[in-house]
């Protein structure tokens, strides 16, 4: 359950096929979700079977109890090619009627007409949500909400005091902004000869955001990361290249790879969240006894935010039923629960006002997770809705020609806006 990741698989392949299936029929183009709750419906979950069964299990129970004449399917789908199955469903009319989504998943669904918007459909629940998750399934340029909010996440920047302090730096004083992680990364790699590097990854979209560079008009029609600031980031991370204070195999690596990087100590630094903790405990002894917790660093005083959420077909024969469910799935008293099974955080406005999430019992854990709690009040989900994963390998292989010297950090990104310009003109 890889809940602090992004989609894996393309969304883009869902828009290739989606114009087959906007039929655009009077099931399609209603948003009255009014009604009785009753019916048959399909509820579609990502890669959660195995391990929550019975919680879901118990929810549905639940659901059936308080509206009978209800009958709840669950059908679970691997992570793996998750994408791909919503595409197919889409493209032969078989969409569930309520669907787990990330936003980017979310966007093409919408602009297809099959994505039901709520703030016509079901605006009075609007206020029990934070706004930054309810606002995470809007799309730029258009009005209107496509999916509940739902678990979220988004975590420190972890270090490792051992590295820190070996480099001459204070290891109770870590780095807060992203000139500190650029002049430690540095020094670093000087006093380390080129074998201790500071970070592993390469900037993404999000850390574009999260410098405070503009990302996107707010027509939604164009991309804005080549400007000056983003150029200035990228500038610094190439200082970071040279002198090897950045992983070598970080223009090639994953979220995973980097991570691994992190817990085997060949890298000082890495952004992770309130799950990785417990796998550092276990996997990492030696880690986790050197292991320093500090806030997310970020130029905007706004933490980056994971986001999934609970879309309803607008095509389903049972509307109110559907937004029923997606409601109740998503509720304050279901998230907590769901939030107390796993490492994740509710959605739900005053949630995490909750002594589970503000209470300390002294161990790093409690630590994480209320620090991660009060970021997220404020938090934002940097990644625009429609930056798909074909943007996103524009974005990187942009940044490695910048990193190798192929080309200017200034001319390596406005080629890379270029190209997703051009990916969402044919989107």
């Amino acid at each position: 359950m890889r809940i602090n990741r992004r989609a894996v698989a393309a969304a883009a392949a869902i828009a290739v096929v989606l114009p087959l299936s906007a039929c655009g029929g009077s099931e399609a183009g209603s948003t009255d979700a009014s009604g009785k709750v009753e019916g048959k419906i399909t509820f579609q979950t990502w890669n959660l079977q195995a391990n929550f069964k019975d919680y879901f299990n118990g929810l549905i129970a639940d659901f059936e109890k308080q509206h009978p004449g209800t009958d709840v399917k669950w059908v679970d789908r691997p992570a793996e090619g998750y994408a791909d199955k919503i595409s197919a469903d889409a493209a032969g009319g078989t969409l569930p009627d309520v669907v787990n989504v990330s936003p980017d998943l979310v966007a093409p669904l919408a602009k297809a007409g099959l994505a039901l918007d709520l703030d016509k459909a079901a605006s009075q629940y609007k206020k029990e949500y934070l706004p930054g998750a309810w606002d995470a399934h809007r799309i730029p340029g258009a009005e209107g909400t496509y999916a509940f909010p739902w678990y979220l996440n988004t975590g420190p920047l972890f270090y490792n005091k051992r590295l820190l302090k070996d480099a001459g730096l204070d290891p109770e004083k870590p780095p807060t902004t992203y000139d500190e992680v650029f002049d430690a990364g540095l020094k670093m790699a000087r006093q380390s000869k080129g074998k201790v590097a500071a970070l592993a990854n390469v900037p993404t979209i999000e850390d574009f955001g999260r410098y405070g560079v503009p990302l996107m008009n707010e027509e939604g029609t164009a991309f804005s990361f080549n400007d000056p600031k983003g150029v200035e980031l990228l500038t610094r991370y190439k200082e970071l290249y040279d002198a090897k204070a950045l992983d070598p195999q970080a223009l090639t690596a994953t979220p995973e790879s980097s991570g691994h990087k992190f817990l085997t100590e060949s890298v000082a630094m890495n952004p992770g969240s309130a799950l990785d903790l417990a796998n550092f405990k276990k996997q990492a002894p030696s880690l986790y006894k050197n292991i320093g917790i500090t806030d997310q660093i970020t130029s905007t005083g706004k933490a980056n935010m994971y986001v999934m959420g609970v879309m309803v077909n607008a095509q389903s024969k049972q509307k109110p039923a559907a937004v029923a469910f997606a409601h109740f799935v998503t509720d304050a008293t279901r998230q907590m629960e769901f939030a107390k099974k796993v490492a994740i955080f509710p959605s739900t406005a005053g949630s995490l006002d909750d002594p589970y999430f503000t209470e300390e019992d002294g161990t790093d854990e409690t630590r994480v997770r209320i620090a991660a709690a009060q970021s997220l009040k404020t938090a934002v989900n940097y990644t625009p809705v429609l930056f798909s994963e074909q943007m996103k390998t524009e974005l990187r292989n942009a940044v490695a020609r910048a990193l190798q010297g192929k080309q200017s950090p200034e001319e390596a990104l406005d080629n890379a806006v270029k190209a997703c310009d051009r990916l969402l003109r044919q989107s």
